[in-house]
């Protein structure tokens, strides 16, 4: 009968301890706001809007583009890049003002 509760109690201190070191993950994923349509569609948007930098770049490296062409349309992807950038940081600014 000793043995058995012992065996208990120890089952149910593994369980205890596991329960309380996975405490923050359980925590971080509650806190975790559900990302809105338009966040998604920003996020698509900048890692598009990156790719097509990185295009830029590798099309004038292989000399594909002109420098005078790569550093126009360098400076208008940058640009749209800020812009989309700027969005996120006012979705943001809206979500935390807003109240839960």
């Amino acid at each position: 009968m000793t043995a058995a509760l012992a065996a208990l109690l120890v089952v149910a201190l593994v369980i205890f301890v596991g329960w309380a070191l996975s405490g923050p993950f359980r925590a971080r994923t509650r806190e975790r706001p559900q990302q809105s349509d338009e966040r998604r569609a920003l996020e698509s948007a900048k890692e598009a809007k990156y790719s097509e930098i990185r295009d830029n770049e590798t099309d004038y490296r292989t000399g594909k583009l002109s420098d005078a062409d790569f550093r126009a349309l360098d400076r208008q992807l940058r640009a749209e890049a800020v812009e989309i950038l700027r969005a996120i940081d006012e979705l943001e600014a809206l979500s935390e003002a807003a109240p839960r």
